[in-house]
Formats: structure tokens, sequence, C-alpha cells
């Protein structure tokens, strides 16, 4: 039975201005409907917080519509059933997707942006494994790195390099054959991190004040390829230093994405972008969800990296259940977290 089952959700109640504040969002309580034919009730274990959430609490331009006002905010998780009529997801199954900010989701796949996907039994790696390193973000790390055709020998800078997908690229990078690997990241004690455990032959805090000087330090010979994450004043240096014939493959510009006003109008802006045309340089977005085809390639590769002791990921898990999700949201944006960050919502 299902009907008795009160489930908390986040739903979105206006659009945030700058960073996420007070009453953007509103915890609320909600029967859970009895189960029909099709239908499976999934309970939330595991949210992944990401940049991207910000993108779509607001209605600037993107890759997906906004989430509507009044709307369940969208949201990455790994779940189990609870209850099932349905009989590719059995109670007991993990599943994960777009489960939402809510403790329970009613997997529907009529009703939900894309279908769950039931993972294996026995789970290769842990729960969080597939949030993380053979999640989204290890796959966006994978593909960023191959999109950008690095060559043996060059030079790559990684910003963000302890984020999610900036500290898998890094070591991608290594064993690809890049040269040099430079991060970029937020703390002393995350730069000495990265050069220590990810395997980075230096990183740049880009709070010192002469960050700019130590990044033309660190790469002497230019920049080949930019694994981009940040934008900002970060990426507009980077430009400076690009090859002829860089590649940028852009996989995200956090420091921007509070930056829109109500409209969805960008305030920010780049001032050095016309060095791609002085470097003959190409910039690439992506979007791991174009790249479904290659899911199982990317997983395979990540997979056997970390059999083999190559791959070392990194994990922020915050604990107190889904109320605790809109507060750690702004981790992402203030550099709290190492590597991927994830909201416990149940054992």
């Amino acid at each position: 039975m299902t009907g008795n089952r009160i489930n908390r959700a986040y739903r979105l109640r206006r659009r945030p201005v700058g960073q996420l504040t007070d009453g953007d969002l509103e915890l609320v309580e909600e029967q859970v409907p009895e189960l029909a034919d099709g239908q499976a009730l999934v309970r939330t274990k595991l949210l992944s917080l990401d940049p991207t959430s910000r993108v779509w609490m607001s209605d600037m331009r993107s890759y997906e519509p906004p989430v509507p006002i009044g709307a369940v905010m969208r949201g990455f998780g790994v779940g189990e059933v609870v209850a099932s009529r349905r009989e590719d997801m059995p109670v007991g199954a993990t599943v994960s997707g777009f489960t939402g900010w809510q403790e329970l989701v009613l997997a529907d796949d009529s009703q939900l942006e894309a279908p769950l996907t039931v993972l294996p039994t026995p789970l290769p790696a842990p729960e969080s494994a597939f949030l993380g390193v053979l999640g989204h973000t290890g796959i966006s790390a994978y593909l960023g790195i191959d999109l950008a055709e690095l060559k043996e020998g060059e030079t790559i800078v990684i910003s963000a390099a302890c984020g999610a997908v900036g500290s898998i690229a890094g070591q991608i990078a290594r064993q690809k054959g890049a040269g040099r690997v430079i991060g970029i990241a937020g703390s002393p004690s995350k730069c000495q991190h990265a050069v220590k455990v990810l395997g980075y032959d230096a990183c740049i805090d880009h709070h010192a004040a002469d960050w700019r000087a130590q990044l033309d330090a660190a790469t002497p010979d230019g920049i080949d390829v930019d694994f981009e994450n940040v934008g900002g004043p970060v990426m507009d240096h980077i430009l400076m230093r690009l090859n002829i014939g860089a590649r940028v493959s852009l996989c995200g510009m956090i420091s921007e994405y509070n930056s829109y006003n109500k409209g969805g109008e960008h305030t920010g802006s780049l001032t050095n972008i016309v060095q791609l045309i002085m470097q003959r340089a190409t910039i690439k977005g992506f979007l791991v969800l174009d790249w479904a085809h290659r899911f199982e390639e990317a997983i395979t590769y990540l997979a056997g990296l970390l059999g083999e002791g190559k791959l070392h990921y990194d994990e922020t898990i915050v604990g107190g259940g889904i109320e605790a999700a809109p507060h750690a949201l702004h981790q992402l944006f203030s550099g709290a977290n190492l590597g991927k960050l994830l909201v416990r919502v149940a054992d």
C-alpha cells in the first residue's frame, strides 16, 4: 500500500536572483497516491547537487526548459524501489536518474522527464559512484577530454580541478599522455590535494593575489587545451595563454550562474574572447545528455581505471536528509566541497 505514505519535496516558488535564498524553494508534504499498473515507488537515497541546478532554477536560455514555478526541483539521484507494479523495477532494485529533490519518486515513464535506469545487482561500486565517477560527472570528464582531442605531450589546464568533473578529467588527461596537467582550485589545501593525490603537475589557487603570474609560470609554453568549468576572470586569463590551434572544452561556467537577472539576461562578460581568432583556437561546448550512445564506452573506461587503482575520486556527502539540499548547494559556489557533492536523503 502506498496511499498512506507522505512524500516531502522541494518545489520552486520563485526564480532566484543571484544566490539561492530562503523562499525560493519550499519544502512541502504531499500524499503519495496508490500505485497504478506500470508504476513503481522509489525512495531517494542520495541526491546529486550540480552547478546546473542553479541554471534550471532560472529562466535563462538553456538546454533544458526551466523548472516550472510550483514544480518539484529537478535533480539526479539514486534510490531504492520500495513498492512496484512494474516488472522491470522489482522491490529492492536500485535505480538512478531524474529523481528530483524529493524523498519519494513515482516512477512512471509517462510522467518523468526521463526513465529511471535500473542498476546492476549486485552493484559493482558504491551507490554514490553512480552519481559521480561512474555517473554523469565522470562521463562528462571522459567526453570533455576526448572531444578536446588532447595529444601526447600537450599542456592542459583544468579549472575547478578538485571538483566532481575536474578531478576526474585531470587524471584522464594524465592517462592520455598529457605533457603538463595544470589545475586551478579555490584554496591552498585543494591545490595540495590536486598535486599530491590527483597527480597534477601544479595547481593554482585562484584566490591568491598573484594567481595570474602563477598560472603564467606554470604554463611557460602556453596552453594547448583548456578544460573549462569556471568561466569568469579565470577563463578570461586562460584565453590569453592559448597556443595556436588550442582547444577549449567548455564543460561549465560555474562562476557565471549567479549572474543572470530576472529576464534571464547575463550580466557577466569575457574580454579576451578575441584570442580565439588570434590563436586560431576552437571552443566546443558539450552536454553529457547528448552523448548517451557513448555512456557504456565511458563507464567501461572509467571502471577499468578504478579496477586498476589508477583513478581516485572524492566525495562530499552532506547528511541531514532532504532538508539539507538548499544549504548544501551553496557549497558548490563557495568551493567548500571536495569532489562530488551529494546529500544523503535516506539510508
